[in-house]
């Protein structure tokens, strides 16, 4: 029997000591002790193990007499003793923010407070040893839930004098998913309230606390000092550009050939390659984690699995929605550019906040690349600006772009007034007809190469809507399948039959109109329309060059 996969499973006790298959990231530790830096800011995208790698941190550093037998075999444990003398050291405050993620600052202060709760009763032994009165009962009251609003602006800083205070040692605070709630927080209309929250409670834990040992915080995005880490001079950022930690969140190419072997599936290589890899920090090639483990895991009961897109289904991708609704003409050119494999080039700002989003376009491509919707390629220096050559990282995200677009066409022409459209086809208005799809074409995004079947689809996503009439797509009829038909309910109205060419260039528009009338009479698309008792029959021939249409 192979172990078990960790899926969900973020506990690094749970995973040790129920024997599931662990990938070695505690060199990580290692790192944190040599550079020394005193407050910590990991930027990863979502699902690339920084919860996991948070709670590894808490189980080592923290003072708890079983501790150090979790990690027997690791390899910190063969770093040296300079390291494994720092196991069970330090008191250690343990939160993550993840919880903030509601409708409104009321239920998103709530659930602040009862992770501070937890965490507080998480300690308290602490409380037994204060030497006031005043500070059991303050103390007492973020178990109770009961604290004045205004004292869960210090709660950490507070905890750790507590801890301190026990202990004799500083308190080591590892803060994680810090920018959720400011994410939530934006696009649900509260963001002013929750960005003054968390820079209060960050510089008062952070930057002017003698009971702080060392501080790690994770999240997807750097946000800018000035919105939340102000003045804290003692914060090293270590963001996707950096080199330094860069194999200690996501699976390096070892560590997937590693896990296949384990499991038996050496041959699906080159398909998690294709699929999950892709991303680079600093000089550091990775896979996405979440994606690996659950592909892996989808071969438990099922030797034919194939590959899916799982990390499109732990977020809303309300960033990737939000640059195709706002995309202008170029910016169309540039989406359809990195979906069939091209790559663009933008200046890139690692001090941004959530409000910069709607500022500029860059800065949204800001967002996509260091939250993983694009890689890095190449990077170059102009004056102080640095540029990055960006690209999709791989076939899993792409799906995320197509489908991403294919949700906003919907809804862009669920909006649309079509009827000069539904117009033109039932009075035969073939210029109007080609005009209108033109013009349609212009505010699409194509990710099929401009072939035939993009043009199908559009075409019948423009029609969906058409009212009285049934939109029928490739049924039989006559010798073939015409691509699409018009059918009034009644056999007094009307029937159209719409065939779809496409062009190599420009000049060959009406050469491939015309090849389409023919298949329509010499395929005899008409006839069973003529047997249900249709006399008024419109047939079209309609051609597509890249964003051009022509119909005769």
């Amino acid at each position: 029997m192979r172990k078990p996969l960790p899926i969900g499973v973020e506990n690094f006790r749970e995973i040790i000591e129920k024997e599931y298959y662990y990938v070695d990231k505690t060199l990580l530790i290692k790192d944190l002790i040599d550079l020394r830096s005193k407050v910590n800011l990991f930027t990863r995208p979502r699902r690339f193990g920084k919860t996991l790698n948070m709670s590894m941190l808490r189980y080592f550093f923290e003072k708890n007499d079983g501790s150090r037998e979790l990690f027997a075999g690791k390899k910190i444990m063969g770093a040296g003793e300079r390291y494994i003398s720092e196991v069970g050291r330090y008191p250690v405050i343990s939160i993550s923010m993840k919880s903030m993620k509601q409708a409104d600052y009321k239920s998103a202060f709530y659930c602040l407070k009862e992770e501070m709760a937890r965490e507080f009763e998480r300690h308290s032994a602490v409380a037994e040893k204060l030497n006031s009165e005043e500070k059991r009962n303050k103390y007492n009251r973020f178990i109770d839930r009961t604290a004045d609003p205004e004292e869960y602006l210090t709660a950490l800083q507070f905890l750790s004098e507590c801890m301190k205070n026990e202990c004799g040692t500083g308190a080591v605070i590892l803060i994680d998913e810090y920018d959720v709630p400011l994410e939530n927080a934006f696009f649900n209309g509260f963001y002013r309230e929750m960005v003054s929250l968390v820079r209060s409670l960050f510089e008062s834990a952070l930057k002017t606390n003698d009971a702080l040992e060392f501080a790690v915080v994770t999240g997807c995005l750097r946000i800018s000092k000035e919105s939340i880490f102000t003045g804290l001079n003692n914060l090293a950022i270590i963001s996707i550009l950096d080199s330094s930690y860069a194999e200690h969140f996501g699976f390096t190419q070892e560590e997937v050939d590693q896990m296949l072997a384990y499991y038996g599936l050496e041959d699906k290589r080159e398909t998690v390659r294709q699929w999950y890899d892709g991303y680079r920090f600093g000089q550091t090639e990775v896979y996405n984690p979440w994606s690996l483990i659950n592909y892996v895991n989808s071969f438990y009961k099922n030797d034919n699995a194939l590959p899916r897109p799982y990390w499109s289904n732990t977020s809303s991708n309300s960033i990737v929605r939000t640059l195709v609704d706002r995309a202008d003409l170029s910016v169309k050119q540039e989406i359809e550019s990195l979906i069939e494999g091209g790559t663009i080039i933008k200046p890139i700002h690692e001090d941004i906040t959530y409000e910069d989003m709607d500022s500029t376009q860059d800065n949204l491509w800001n967002f996509l690349f260091f939250t993983g919707y694009l890689k890095k390629i190449s990077e170059r220096l102009e004056g102080e600006t640095i540029y990055v050559e960006m690209a999709v990282p791989n076939s899993e995200v792409r799906y995320i772009y197509k489908n991403s677009v294919l949700q906003w066409f919907e809804k862009k022409t669920e909006k649309k007034d079509l009827s000069p459209l539904y117009e033109s086809i039932l009075n035969g208005d073939r210029e109007k007809m080609a005009e209108i799809l033109s013009e349609n074409l212009m505010e699409t995004i194509s990710f099929y190469d401009y072939q035939e079947s993009y043009y199908h689809g559009f075409l019948a996503g423009m029609l969906k809507n058409i009212g009285n009439y049934i939109v029928l797509s490739n049924r039989e009829a006559g010798n073939g399948r015409p691509d699409i038909i018009l059918k009034y309910p009644s056999v007094r109205g009307k029937a159209v039959i719409l065939e779809i060419k496409v062009a190599k260039t420009y000049q060959d528009l009406e050469l491939k109109c015309d090849e389409a009338l023919k298949q329509i009479e010499d395929q005899k698309y008409e006839e069973p329309l003529r047997q249900e008792g249709y006399s008024d029959i419109l047939k079209y021939g309609v051609a597509f060059y890249r964003k051009e249409c022509m119909v005769k």
